[in-house]
């Protein structure tokens, strides 16, 4: 009898390497033969005939395409497909070759066609393959025709890679005939003084135009076709924002003859659009220079949306510029003019005496706010020793732990301790120079966990914990005590209510509201608490309800006017101001107000962007609303309240642009010069700006204070 322990039985392996090749190679052949076929794609005029397993393996989209219809064609030996989208047939016939042999052979000229069918099959090492050989060849002459290439958005390393060479030598590309031949857009752009217009930053003044294009779309003012019907004339309105001259005030000092006759040209042209009025606003009473738009050396990403972008600028004339664009996807062009705008007499009723004769002062500069490191949603914010902090949140589906916090003086954003946990839905709030994180979400389970910034020793330590775990509770402080008001805890709106009192280090509950909700705006106002709108389970809520401590009591109060969830709140000025959120359908960019003598809420000013699940901050004299959801996007993207102009803005005053004009920009892989740089060469060869810029004190961890991307 043998003995398997003393005599193990020997196995035998062997690895066929030759296997693989001669199993393509024999399904290839029968496919050539048309042997065992078992599905045939119509592209065109031809049939190409193949198998649905190899067809699948290498083409995520025809695996889809062949899923869903397996059930319906099951009976079927053959089942027949008609490619349609654009498909071009010979790229299709070498894409099935390559599926069989794993070779591509393909002529210069076939290229673009293979990487256009690679990405409608969704074959992303084909497409890579190509888009690499595509920028390996750029050139002058072929940039426009590749970056105009049908779903090149989906490839962002590409399309850096495209935009970045199109800058560089876009004083060349602007005189060829493709981009004469693109949709072009033509914007007029009223200016105070002849120097406003020599220090114009055309970078800055594009992304402007892209921003109203993309209002005029959006609320639909204007289509695309009539964009381009006809020229338009704008103006800088005391928000920096562009608005259209037919809007002017009338009798305003820049409400010229040329004005007037715009005006009447417009009436005429055009019908009444009664939808999405705005409030008209007057030009500033000083000229206006917008010197950058974002933090110089930074890389462009996401500038408004993804194919919402400006690629590059060239002056073609003294007043004159010409912008590369994406409009919606569509590449276009924009053809920028700037006129002097003499101001008349000034009219004896509307305005001031003391009013500026257009061309004697002197232009105010002005920079774009620093974007955030990243987008956050659902996060934490308030004001820590004046300045603004922001903790966790979601950036797309990732929570976050990290914090950072924006030094309005330099307009730059600082990286701080990260929390413990990662947490989004949640709010922070400060007391005594401390920062609490309380409850939230980690992404997958609402958390009852509270933790503490003590900068003091620089880090994040553990509280006790609260009562019930929640995420989307409101939370405030008064009378030294933190608030922690409804919130979510997977099944509905709840009612508890909870204070904590950091001198016992201990949490209480107290009286319940009287309607469950979370995503409530909460905020402490004239010695009570304020729980405003958010959500019972399915609905937006538009009621208010008000916490009187001494009686331990929530009372109803009136109602905003729209009802709205992840709204913020903040007090400025003795005025309780409710931000943004969505109304269940649409994120808004409505403010209102409320006017504590007639107890009513009055609508105030509308934000540039709408932001659903966005935080809000008073910091000096400013509200600042932070990042949130545009409806389309997470944002990186900070606006404030100016308390001057009561109008909403991107843009801050010289003294924190100095600062920037003076950093060194950071180079940074696969990102694009900032295309603001020329300018700000130009700006500071003015000697005004020149000597000012000279007399900042920079500080000697001025790196410490970048905004980290």
């Amino acid at each position: 009898m043998r003995d398997p322990e003393a005599h193990p039985e020997a196995h035998l392996e062997f690895v066929d390497d030759i296997h693989k090749a001669n199993t393509l190679s024999a399904l290839n052949m029968m496919r050539k033969n048309r042997q065992f076929c078992d599905v045939i794609l119509h592209v065109e005029n031809i049939e190409v005939h193949a198998h649905k397993a190899v067809l699948a393996s290498a083409s995520p989209y025809l695996f889809e395409l062949f899923t869903t219809t397996q059930d319906q064609k099951r009976s079927e030996n053959c089942i027949t497909y008609k490619l349609n989208g654009g498909f071009d047939k010979h790229a299709l016939e070498i894409l099935v070759d390559y599926a069989y042999t794993a070779k591509l052979q393909v002529n210069y000229k076939q290229v673009k066609s293979i990487f256009l069918a690679a990405n409608q099959l969704k074959m992303e090492r084909v497409s890579r393959i190509c888009a690499q050989h595509l920028i390996k060849h750029l050139s002058v002459d072929n940039c426009i025709e590749i970056r105009s290439l049908p779903g090149i958005a989906r490839n962002k390393e590409f399309i850096q890679h495209i935009d970045a060479f199109i800058a560089k030598e876009f004083s060349k590309v602007s005189k060829l005939n493709n981009v004469l031949n693109l949709h072009c857009i033509q914007i007029e752009i009223l200016n105070q003084s002849k120097e406003e217009m020599s220090l114009v930053n055309p970078n800055s003044l594009f992304r402007l135009i892209l921003v109203w294009i993309q209002k005029q779309i959006t609320e639909e003012s204007l289509s695309m076709n009539s964009l381009l019907e006809k020229s338009f004339m704008l103006y800088i309105a005391i928000d920096n924002s562009l608005q259209d001259c037919s809007t002017m005030p009338t009798g305003d000092i820049s409400d010229t003859e040329i004005v007037q006759d715009y005006r009447k040209k417009t009436l005429k042209d055009t019908k009444p659009n009664a939808k999405n009025k705005r409030k008209i606003l007057s030009q500033p009473s000083k000229p206006r220079i917008l010197i950058c738009s974002r933090e110089i050396g930074l890389e462009e990403e996401n500038e408004l949306e993804p194919d919402w972008n400006l690629i590059a600028t060239d002056q073609v004339g003294d007043y004159s510029y010409l912008g590369l664009v994406t409009i919606g996807g569509r590449l276009s062009t924009i053809s920028l003019l700037l006129r002097l705008n003499v101001p008349t007499t000034p009219s004896p009723v509307t305005t001031p005496v003391a009013s500026r004769p257009g061309s004697e002062e002197k232009p105010d500069f002005y920079c774009g706010v620093a974007n955030m490191s990243c987008q956050r949603c659902a996060f934490g914010c308030a004001n820590l020793n004046n300045i603004l902090l922001v903790c966790g949140g979601y950036d797309r589906a990732e929570c976050l732990r990290s914090v950072e916090q924006y030094i309005p003086e330099t307009n730059t954003w600082k990286q701080l301790p990260q929390m413990r946990e990662n947490r989004g839905r949640f709010k922070i709030a400060v007391l005594n120079d401390k920062v609490y994180a309380i409850g939230g979400s980690n992404g997958t389970t609402e958390l009852d966990s509270v933790e503490m910034l003590d900068l003091s020793i620089g880090k994040w330590v553990v509280m006790p914990p609260l009562p019930l775990a929640r995420s989307n509770s409101g939370v405030c402080t008064l009378d030294k005590l933190i608030y922690c008001i409804g919130g979510w805890n997977g099944q509905v709106g709840i009612k508890q209510c909870d204070v904590f009192d950091p001198e016992t280090s201990k949490w209480s509950s107290i009286a319940p509201l009287n309607t469950g909700r979370y995503q409530a705006a909460v905020a402490a106002y004239n010695s009570q608490v304020y729980a405003i709108g958010g959500c019972d389970a399915w609905n937006c809520l538009n009621s208010v309800e008000v916490y009187n401590p001494e009686k331990n009591i929530w009372t109803f109060s009136k109602p905003i006017i729209t009802a709205r969830r992840g709204c913020g709140v903040a007090e400025l000025n003795n005025k309780l101001y409710v931000v943004g959120g969505s109304d269940g359908t649409h994120s808004l960019n409505s403010t209102e107000v409320f006017d504590e003598e007639t107890q009513t809420w009055v609508v105030g000013p509308s934000m540039t962007t709408p932001r659903a699940n966005v935080e809000v901050a008073v910091v000096g004299d400013r509200l600042y609303a932070v990042g949130g959801f545009s409806g389309k996007n997470f944002l990186n993207t900070v606006e404030y309240l100016d308390s001057k102009s009561n109008e909403w803005t991107t843009f801050i005053p010289k003294s924190s642009c100095e600062l920037l004009l003076r950093r060194k920009p950071r180079s940074r892989k696969n990102s694009r010069k900032s295309i603001s740089e020329d300018k700000v060469k130009l700006a500071e060869t003015k000697k005004d700006v020149q000597e000012k810029s000279d007399s900042i004190e920079i500080p000697e961890n001025v790196e410490d204070v970048e905004n980290q991307s």
